[in-house]
């Protein structure tokens, strides 16, 4: 399969989890999105509980879920709001929020985040994506836009297709070899629908979103594929 075998795939079947800040479905720009999950989550004595949402409470999960879907308009998106309007998460959250998707079958998580490399954050991360990796469902983190060899998690897992942004077409992807942050793609100046009208933004978080569509196409075309598998076609169809 080639890159080019992927222009007219629209990712139809795949469905998508967006951890982020919550999607507003209300925007112009996602006009006739209907999510398939919309989610946050509430402390409930020492546990959480998923609540149903219907908000993004600053505007980052709604310019994801606009570039996945201006990308791969077939695939099925859910929202699983885990970053509060500072784009902060708590790490209980990402992972309960995480283990819902993977448990309510998503075939990609799409973490348009990352947390710096402390060591106690370092199990919990792993411990969903190694969840994730044995159900075979493919995880796309941002890295840091200061310093894309900075240790952050779950970027740094190596079955995580990590993205840098790159001032770059938006219909291709490259690939950096001998890196945990392996892929880049279009993250310089793109204008998204944001929290009351449109930004234009910078930034990993707006790059990796376009690996996910992509990743949506090529799981179009071949459902079930392995973690590797799909790493290994990125790699081989991206941009020299």
């Amino acid at each position: 399969m080639t890159r080019a075998d992927l222009q007219n795939l629209t990712g139809k079947g795949v469905r998508i989890a967006v951890l982020d800040s919550g999607i507003d479905t209300t925007h112009p720009a996602l006009d006739g999105l209907q999510l398939a999950d919309d989610i946050a989550f509430e402390r409930d004595g020492p546990f959480l509980k998923a609540v149903e949402t219907s908000s993004d409470v600053i505007g980052h999960g709604t310019a994801i879920a606009w570039i996945i879907r201006s990308m791969a308009p077939d695939a099925e998106i859910g929202s699983f709001r885990v970053l509060d309007a500072d784009l902060r998460g708590r790490t209980t959250i990402i992972w309960e929020a995480a283990r819902l998707a993977v448990q309510r079958g998503y075939h990609i998580l799409n973490c348009s985040f990352g947390s710096p490399g402390e060591a106690r954050f370092v199990m919990p991360y792993k411990e969903w994506t190694d969840e994730a990796y044995l159900h075979r469902a493919h995880i796309v983190a941002a890295c840091s836009n200061e310093d894309a060899n900075q240790r952050e998690w779950p970027g740094w897992f190596p079955t995580v297709l990590t993205v840098n942004l790159a001032d770059m077409p938006p219909e291709v992807w490259s690939h950096r070899p001998d890196s945990m942050v392996e892929f880049l793609a279009h993250g310089l100046n793109v204008k998204v629908p944001w929290q009351g009208g449109w930004k234009v933004v910078t930034g990993s978080s707006f790059a990796a979103p376009r690996v996910t569509a992509w990743l949506a196409r090529i799981l179009e075309a071949q459902p079930g594929i392995s973690v590797e598998t799909a790493k290994e076609m990125m790699r081989g169809m991206a941009r020299e």
